[in-house]
């Protein structure tokens, strides 16, 4: 027998146990995909039609579209209304990245809902760019030397630096950018028509934010053009210095000339035309202003923003020229991040949640996931500390408006209870909405793979249960034991899978035995739980 025969007499049209990767899962993607406000109109069309809840039938399939979520869920996401600070620690294959994809898709659905009260959600997962920035610019001979340079502005400049391009494409793109920030709709006018007519405080949050944090490539250009769009016009102060400097030349021109027309006229000398020498001299100084004092000053700006922003590819006439176009009353420079200080960037954080409270959004929640998995890092527990522990930060953590879920490798969790206790003053960790370990016991494992399999079942298929797939002998509670021996989805799921194989593996197809055996299921067992053990204890890979 195949495994193909297996799961086509179960009415199964797809391995629900073949992948184990939440971002490549299709049975996962399937699952997220059927909302949960489809599933309760469906309870509600049987209720009405039976006059009573769904039949066991009719709730298997409606079980096949709602994903099974860990016990812990609700309180790692929190109140989308008031975005709380949540941190887990987990091993790996025990649904970090699934959670995120759950947050995902259940801050979709709030926003659905809620169009006036959205939250902005931030997935802080691909940690790269950032950390070989940190690597090129910080020079350290290892990348553990560079991380240790990491500060907790480098984290909120990041996060600034996910948000606000993703926002400059909303607003002058109309919203039609891919991957722009949704902005929900306001009677007939366009985002542009919107922000053109905010109060003059935002109109500066927005151009200081854009200023800074844009795309490189494309920053100036964007800055001119959000200026056009807020009608932020250059100061009339700017512009006679470029006026003097641009015609200058002509009045001193003018007199040496009319000078010379004189003396050829009336036939004598004139005398050394000294208002002529007077006005070049004074022309001097617009030129100077615009051309070379301008360029250092702007030079000069541009390489304090440079060498503070650090995770931003930008050079020093990129961030002076932009900075410097501002009008003069919004340069703040003590707002601007110029220095190690984090008020500045606490400051620029506070700036974005005003535009986007315009704009309809409630909070932000950022999600901090896969630490474990960048070039850089290649699972290293050091370097992933270092990169982690600036954001143990409890005024960071606990800002108003602002969530922070951060999906952890269950190594800095050992690393965390060796800290001080100075260390854990600072991080408060007991009011981060602390989870020690993402643990799944094997109930919770035995719904999730049944869910994973009903989502799997033809349409209109008999309704069953996963134990169904096993032997008379075989009761719920020994499939449950087994499963929470595996510890992890990942690992359940490759027991079951096996299990499934071993079966197809030794009986034929016209003998029908389409039920597995409890010794299938025991030796598996025994193999599996065998593996996972050595890979806890470092024996072998997982």
């Amino acid at each position: 027998m195949t495994l193909a025969d297996l799961l086509q007499h179960w009415q199964i049209t797809e391995n629900p146990f073949r992948d184990e990767e939440a971002r490549s899962d299709a049975v996962f993607a399937k699952m997220m995909g059927s909302d949960a406000r489809s599933v309760e109109r469906v309870t509600a069309s049987a209720t009405a039609a039976n006059g009573s809840p769904a039949g066991e039938g009719k709730q298997g399939s409606i079980r096949a579209a709602r994903p099974a979520f860990h016990s812990d869920f609700e309180k790692l996401l929190g109140n989308p209304y008031h975005p709380s600070t949540s941190v887990v620690f987990g091993e790996k294959g025990s649904g970090k990245t699934a959670i995120r994809m759950q947050m995902t898709e259940r801050i979709r659905s709030h926003n659905l809902d809620h169009p006036s009260a959205r939250v902005l959600l931030l997935v802080h997962d691909d940690l790269n760019p950032f950390l070989d920035r940190i690597h090129q610019v910080a020079v350290g001979k290892t990348p553990l030397e560079s991380f240790q340079t990491i500060r907790l502005v480098d984290h909120i400049d990041a996060v600034l630096h996910l948000a606000v391009p993703r926002l400059m494409d909303a607003i002058l793109s109309n919203g039609v950018a891919a991957g722009a920030i949704d902005l929900p709709t306001e009677s007939k006018r366009t985002p542009k028509q919107r922000v053109r007519r905010w109060e003059p405080t935002l109109k500066r949050d927005l151009l200081l934010l854009q200023a800074i944090y844009d795309r490189p490539a494309e920053a100036e250009d964007r800055a001119s053009e959000m200026r056009s769009v807020l009608r932020v016009w250059p100061e009339w102060t700017r512009l006679a210095w470029i006026v003097a400097a641009a015609v200058g030349w002509i009045p001193a021109a003018a007199v040496y000339f009319f000078e010379g027309w004189v003396e050829g006229k009336a036939g004598f000398d004139v005398p050394n035309p000294f208002a002529a020498i007077v006005l070049a001299a004074l022309w001097l100084v617009p030129l100077f202003k615009v051309t070379l004092l301008q360029r250092i000053l702007t030079r000069a700006v541009g390489a304090r923003l440079r060498k503070q922003v650090r995770c931003v590819r930008r050079g020093d006439l990129s961030f002076g020229r932009v900075v410097w176009k501002l009008p003069r009353r919004w340069r703040d420079w003590s707002s601007l991040p110029m220095s190690d200080s984090d008020a500045p960037r606490y400051a620029m954080l506070g700036k974005l949640r005003r535009v986007l409270e315009a704009l309809g959004y409630v909070g932000i929640i950022i999600v901090v996931d896969r630490v474990d998995e960048p070039t850089l890092v290649s699972g290293d527990p050091d370097r992933m500390r270092a990169v982690v522990w600036p954001l143990l930060n409890n005024k960071f953590l606990q800002q108003e408006g602002l969530g922070v879920k951060l999906l952890l490798p269950i190594e800095l969790r050992h690393l965390l209870m060796k800290e001080s206790s100075a260390f854990f003053q600072q991080a408060r960790m007991d009011k981060q909405g602390f989870v020690e370990q993402l643990a799944w016991s094997g109930a919770m494992l035995y719904d999730l793979c049944e869910s994973r399999m009903l989502a799997c079942r033809s349409a209109g298929a008999a309704p069953m249960s996963l134990l169904d797939l096993f032997a008379e002998d075989v009761t719920r509670q020994d499939l449950v034991d087994a499963l929470d021996q595996m510890r992890q989805p990942r690992d359940a799921f490759k027991f079951l899978y096996r299990c499934m194989t071993e079966h197809a593996a030794n009986v034929t197809r016209d003998q029908n035995q389409w039920k597995i055996p409890r010794q299938v299921l025991e030796m598996v067992r025994r193999q599996e739980s065998d593996r996972v053990q050595q890979f806890y204890r470092g024996i072998r890979p997982a």
